[in-house]
């Protein structure tokens, strides 16, 4: 099989490997479908930070199961998204369902061998059988960055009759628009981009901001908004500057995109403002995946976020390469390791 290895900062490629087999607990995956994001980016750009090398990349993939190992209830033939995390299930916070947090957590595509290959075997415990969801498997793929949405909005206790503001929508930035919104808020979306904005309300945002015309503190106000939670998503210091800016006393800030550099932390502002600040790192595959799924399915057209697959050849040039110079030609981009030239991408 063919499979995209990272070996070091700027040396992504694509040669052929054996085909993986599957041991106890495990599942032997046939790759439908591959998302790269902002963490493979990071990788190959200045990493490692969280890889270990060498490593084949991919923690956003759904496919079919080929084969199981012993102890697996999956059966052959079955649809399954990925969540990526790898767990034990023993320790203080798996036992208390926060199995993200788990002591000894490492991720496929990570820590360990991905799905930008054509197979890829990973533990049962991270797969969801979705063959019942009816889901196209290009839209299936979408799957794993949904959740990373999903798990931001519950951790925010976001609810219905609330407001919400969303700054950036690239990746993960569409998603928690989705996910915000069906949690019955109110959400007003903040980009640079008037496209992506446009995108914004069709995923839901009843609200929007193009950056460069204005404040979010004066948007809010105009829009008579009392905002309940803000997720940053762009990472950037202006960002999150406009979020401490608008926030009023009680609000909870989540900071989802996470800052390149140091940030100056006013704690004394922040406490006599009794902000609540949430993290959220990856998902709870038990808990968020299926909420995802769901919602893929809320929605038959997805090729607005990625609207056109590519081989695995093109990995690096039209996919890695664009996300780190901060231009995807996609929302999200997703790879098929069997074609041999771009198709598009099937969602209905």
């Amino acid at each position: 099989m063919r499979a995209a290895v990272l070996h070091a900062p700027g040396d992504l490629r694509i040669e052929e490997r054996e085909k993986p087999t599957a041991g106890p607990g495990e599942v032997l995956v046939r790759v439908a479908v591959c998302g790269v994001c902002g963490s493979d980016a990071t990788e190959y750009d200045r990493g490692p930070v969280l890889t270990v090398l060498p490593v084949t990349l991919g923690h956003e993939f759904a496919g079919t199961v080929e084969a199981v190992g012993e102890g697996v209830t999956l059966r052959p033939g079955a649809v399954v998204v990925c969540g990526a995390g790898i767990s034990c299930g023993t320790c203080k916070p798996c036992r208390a369902g926060r199995t993200n947090l788990c002591r000894s957590y490492v991720t496929a595509g990570l820590q360990r061998d991905g799905g930008l290959a054509g197979y890829v075997v990973v533990p049962e415990s991270t797969l969801l059988d979705v063959t019942a969801s009816g889901l196209p498997l290009d839209t299936l793929g979408l799957a794993q960055p949904m959740s990373i949405a999903v798990h931001a909005v519950r951790r925010s206790g976001l609810a219905a009759g609330q407001d919400a503001v969303v700054v950036g929508i690239g990746g993960i930035g569409a998603f928690l628009t989705v996910a915000a919104a069906a949690t019955g808020a109110r959400v007003l979306v903040v980009d640079l981009n008037q496209d992506r904005l446009d995108l914004a309300q069709r995923l839901g945002a009843q609200e929007t901001l193009l950056a460069s015309s204005g404040t979010l503190a004066a948007r809010i106000a105009e829009l008579d908004m009392d905002v309940d939670v803000f997720f940053e998503v762009s990472g950037s210091e202006a960002g999150l500057a406009s979020v401490l800016d608008a926030a009023r006393p009680g609000a909870t800030i989540v900071p989802v995109g996470i800052q390149k550099g140091d940030v100056p932390l006013p704690l004394g502002n922040w406490t006599l403002r009794e902000y609540t600040i949430v993290g959220t790192v990856a998902h709870v595959v038990a808990d968020d995946l299926p909420e995802a799924v769901r919602l893929l399915g809320t929605r038959s057209y997805w090729s607005d976020l990625a609207g056109r697959i590519i081989p695995l050849d093109r990995t690096l040039d039209e996919g890695l390469l664009p996300l780190t110079a901060g231009h995807p030609a996609q929302v999200k981009t997703l790879i098929d390791p069997w074609i041999d030239a771009p198709r598009p991408a099937v969602h209905s």
